[in-house]
């Protein structure tokens, strides 16, 4: 006869059997089986794993180590397609496309980055974009990000360690087929920008960048708003009213800049520009003199005569003078091997296709060399035209609460792509194109 004691080991063993049978996976297993053949068991473990947060994709890339760093150094290479089940995996998890390269985590909910912020004592780099990150025709200054800035080796570093990444779409990107009859057909997106903001754990705006920059004034701007960040979180120093202070110190350095750029590609400011220093010789503010005294000093009249300087450059800026400007500043938009990689490997079909029997090295060199050109002259344009604006309106808004709010203003009023507008400015009933309703479909 069983004593009591025994049966009750029995079942206690029975009990830690069946809690074992039915203990959830290892990261590493998980990780195993979002790669399996069999759809359904990758798409659980692929959603598991992203459950798991940066954890998740972490253990995605450790097991994988050796087959992402071979598809890196040889951009080339043929997708087996044991790699396409790879990419769709780290995608899906990391909610970024071509995130084999930069292994970047992105939340997609707000909520979840300021708690994640908050336990890790970092701010949050939240972009907002047309479409979607993770997918292939999201709009193009959010596909330039993938490629130019979030593959960037050292921009990649330091945004895995210094930020909570969170993206958010704004809009649907319009997408336009190019069919020409033959069995040939172009696929592109259509208008669209994108924009980083950085945001503190309550989600108040810090920083916010428009538009694309090159690679170093990313990371330049990356560094120096984690380092005020923390000098603040440090110092305790009543946080908003301190940036905000900053923001005029940083307003009036771009003007400075921007002055000196335009003398220094032999260009001439109007007359009426004052640059005002201090003591040890430092630039205090660029003021347009006419515009710099008034009789009532407040708020709206400092912002009105700080944004005066910006307003009156713009006037004296012309096409020439831009290119010339972004001469000055190539350095910023030079690329790195990983994402020339990354444009070898999605260009070698098109530049196969090309038809002109070309050389394909120096079709990728010439294609390089534009491009940086290309992002030299939006980096300027966007510091000078559009940060200017953004922080006039950081500024004046002192609570920063709604970061919602200030995202329309600048999609209606930077972007000039107002939600209020369906159609984006590529619809117009007043304009006819001699096609049976406009050519609309619902």
């Amino acid at each position: 006869m069983r004593s009591r004691f025994s049966g009750s080991l029995l079942l206690l063993l029975i009990l830690v059997s069946a809690q074992t049978f039915h203990a959830k996976p290892s990261l590493e297993t998980l990780a195993r089986q979002a790669t399996s053949a069999d759809a359904a068991e990758a798409a659980q473990a692929i959603a598991e794993l992203r459950e798991q947060g940066p954890a998740g994709l972490q253990a995605l890339r450790q097991v994988y180590s050796e087959e992402i760093n071979r598809q890196i150094a040889n951009p080339l290479v043929a997708a087996t397609t044991e790699w396409q089940r790879l990419s769709l995996a780290l995608d899906t998890v990391s909610q970024q496309k071509d995130s084999y390269l930069s292994g970047l985590y992105w939340y997609t909910d707000l909520n979840q980055a300021k708690s994640a912020a908050r336990t890790a004592g970092k701010p949050i780099l939240s972009l907002r974009l047309l479409g979607k990150l993770n997918e292939e025709f999201s709009c193009a200054n959010s596909r330039f990000f993938r490629t130019i800035l979030y593959s960037n080796e050292e921009i990649g570093r330091t945004l895995r360690e210094k930020f909570i990444l969170h993206w958010e779409s704004v809009r649907p990107a319009p997408r336009v087929t190019i069919d020409f009859g033959d069995g040939r057909k172009l696929e592109r997106t259509l208008t669209g920008n994108s924009i980083h903001y950085v945001l503190d754990a309550d989600g108040r705006t810090l920083e916010a960048l428009p538009g694309l920059y090159g690679p170093a004034a990313f990371l330049r701007e990356l560094d120096s708003i984690e380092a005020l960040f923390q000098f603040v979180a440090k110092k305790k120093y009543p946080d908003l009213e301190f940036y905000s202070n900053h923001h005029r110190l940083e307003l009036n350095k771009i003007n400075f800049n921007w002055l000196s750029d335009i003398q220094q590609t032999g260009g001439k400011a109007p007359e009426g520009f004052v640059v005002r220093k201090r003591v040890d010789g430092s630039v205090q503010a660029v003021d347009v003199a006419s515009l710099a005294i008034t009789k009532m000093i407040t708020e709206e009249t400092i912002l009105r005569s700080m944004m005066s300087t910006p307003e009156a450059l713009g006037k004296v800026t012309d096409e020439a003078t831009w290119k010339k400007i972004a001469q000055l500043h190539m350095a910023d938009a030079t690329l790195d091997p990983r994402s020339i990689g990354l444009i070898r490997r999605q260009t070698q079909k098109s530049i196969k296709v090309d038809g002109t029997g070309k050389n394909a090295d120096l079709t990728l060199e010439k294609l390089i060399e534009k491009l940086q050109m290309s992002i030299a002259l939006d980096t300027v344009r966007n510091e000078y035209l559009m940060h200017t604006k953004l922080y006039a309106w950081l500024i004046a808004d002192r609570g920063r609460s709604d970061i919602d709010t200030l995202n329309k203003k600048v999609y209606a009023e930077l972007f000039l792509t107002p939600a209020s507008d369906p159609w984006l400015g590529l619809f117009s009933s007043d304009t006819y194109v001699a096609i049976d309703g406009g050519g609309i479909s619902r």
